[in-house]
């Protein structure tokens, strides 16, 4: 059953075939020597990115959530030799830094992909020598109230934040994990309804400036980047998912919820996503050679 509200079964079949083929052909690659080594490091990290844009294409597509968990190993790999690749750069060029984000106010899009991280991992209950590999590369300890919280739920001792980075949407996250028992379900719900429109910020008047929305934002968009162009993987606030692990908060007013990917926490289902409906000119009319009048 597929799990995103958009695309069909053959752009899923396709989408996650297309990126299986592209983590393969990157890894090959990774065996002969590069062409061009100052890019290797931003070779290696977009490797670790098709292992997550994987994983989340999985579960759109309706894969069990037992298979999710897989490519962790190889994104992990990747983002280390990255680093390791990005060191040696910058030292041979005399550089204090290759990398250009971090956890500041301004880079909400390297937030929100640690969070989606932190929240995969804690989700699909990655090995303890995963988890610890991911935190060294995530890093951040003690720079934000809530993903330090969600993460010292499975490393206790975690130094905690005093801030928060994002106010926009994560506050409202934050206030449901603190919300009273009886109002944590509405508190979270709301943070959801929200989620995906909070994360696009006003247009930076320094032109310079890193992006204010997460790279993915208008996958899927109609009139921005229509299904068509096949960079559309789900839209999930895998941040929810995170807190609900975390906490033990009651997302049963999420479910069903075309943004919260609740089946993570539910791998023996049944999904709590709403069967989707085949279109009357679907594969029936398609078998059968009839149009659409």
């Amino acid at each position: 059953m597929i799990r995103a509200s958009l695309g069909s079964d053959e752009y899923w079949v396709g989408r996650v075939k297309k990126f299986r083929d592209a983590v393969q052909e990157h890894g090959d690659l990774c065996q002969t020597p590069s062409e061009n080594p100052k890019y290797e490091p931003q070779f290696q990290f977009n490797l670790s990115v098709y292992h997550v844009r994987l994983i989340l294409l999985l579960y759109s597509s309706g894969s069990p959530i037992h298979e999710l968990a897989q490519p962790f190993p190889g994104l992990l790999d990747a983002w280390e030799l990255s680093n390791r690749q990005s060191d040696e750069v910058c030292k041979a060029h005399h550089l204090p830094t290759c990398r250009d984000w971090d956890f500041s106010l301004t880079c909400l899009n390297h937030y929100n992909w640690c969070f989606w991280l932190i929240g995969l991992a804690l989700a699909l209950d990655i090995p303890e020598e995963q988890w610890q590999r991911l935190l060294a590369l995530v890093g951040g300890e003690g720079e934000d109230e809530l993903l330090d919280r969600v993460i010292a739920s499975r490393q206790p001792g975690r130094r905690i934040g005093s801030a928060l980075l994002h106010a926009k949407p994560y506050g409202r996250l934050l206030e449901a994990v603190n919300a009273p028992q009886p109002h944590q379900a509405a508190a979270l719900r709301e943070f959801v309804d929200h989620w995906y429109a909070e994360l696009k910020r006003p247009a930076p008047k320094n032109r310079k400036a890193p992006a204010v929305e997460p790279f993915w934002y208008i996958y899927g968009d109609p009139e921005k980047h229509p299904l068509e162009m096949g960079s559309y993987f789900g839209r999930w606030c895998i941040e929810a998912v995170a807190a609900v692990k975390a906490f033990g908060l009651d997302d049963s007013q999420c479910l069903g919820h075309e943004y919260y990917p609740g089946d993570l926490l539910r791998p023996d289902g049944p999904s709590i996503h709403p069967v989707r409906e085949e279109p009357k000119d679907g594969w029936l009319a398609r078998l059968f050679g009839k149009k659409k009048i």
